[in-house]
């Protein structure tokens, strides 16, 4: 195999589409929200490309016994009242420096081939403690952005994310502002311990509101419901393990 194959699954036509990427990141915060996207757009969406390369790990992925060869992969969607979407999903991220710009390149070409002119790079912004309020955070690749994403409840902070933003999030802002893309962040704040599907809808409110649709997040909530039970038998497991922390006077010798 290649380097990079990209296999043209089919052709659509769409209107003015944007890229939506979520691939697996902090919480998982960007996988979670495409793959919610492609769940409640699943009537108007269709596999347009798969993107195979030798900087994904070394495996296949196996359903019913059936292996398939780690890829990512495009869709695009046509959505009723907003715009048309390219949503771009998938296993795993480059495992070298020199694979996250290559694999990025090819997802900006696919991207350029629709008529793509802008983009969203969905993920997560880790906080290292468990929260209540989830902010969303952004980041842009021009000045002329920020004013309609902070109406619609976006924060940009100064030297935040610490260290800034790494793997394709990253670079589609950097090489996509190159190549004339107008590039958005979009980061929900997360713990970064667990996957956090209320972070990933807190992303996708925000989506809501500039890209023009409407989403049910029945099936995202009992996500997030099931992620609070694990979360609150952690909290029981640490209140435990500190209630039985031993004492000077348990530890003091008797003979």
């Amino acid at each position: 195999m290649d380097e990079l194959e990209v296999d043209a699954v089919a052709e659509v036509e769409l209107d003015d589409p944007v890229l939506v990427e979520g691939l697996p990141g902090v919480g998982h915060v960007g996988t979670l929200a495409v793959e919610h996207l492609l769940e409640e757009l699943e009537g108007e969406s269709t596999l347009v490309r798969r993107i195979y390369s030798r900087e994904f790990p070394p495996q296949v992925s196996v359903e019913d016994g059936v292996s398939e060869l780690t890829c990512a992969e495009l869709y695009a969607v046509s959505v009723p009242d907003g715009r048309d979407l390219l949503l771009l999903t998938g296993d795993h991220q480059a495992q070298t420096n020199e694979g996250h710009y290559v694999l990025t390149d090819a997802f900006l070409d696919i991207a350029e081939e629709f008529g793509a002119t802008e983009v969203y790079a969905l993920g997560g912004v880790p906080t290292g403690e468990l929260i209540e309020e989830y902010a969303v955070v952004g980041a842009v690749s021009d000045e002329s952005l920020l004013a309609e994403l902070e109406d619609a409840g976006v924060e940009f902070r100064e030297d935040e994310p610490a260290g800034g933003i790494v793997g394709v999030s990253g670079l589609l802002l950097g090489l996509g502002e190159r190549r004339g893309f107008e590039a958005v962040c979009l980061m929900g704040e997360t713990s970064g311990y667990l996957v956090d599907p209320k972070s990933a809808r807190a992303v996708l409110e925000v989506l809501e509101v500039v890209l023009g649709f409407e989403l049910d997040y029945e099936s995202l909530d009992e996500r997030a419901d099931e992620m609070e039970d694990v979360i609150g038998k952690i909290q029981e497991m640490e209140q435990q393990q500190q209630m039985d922390v031993p004492t000077d006077d348990d530890l003091r010798y008797i003979g």
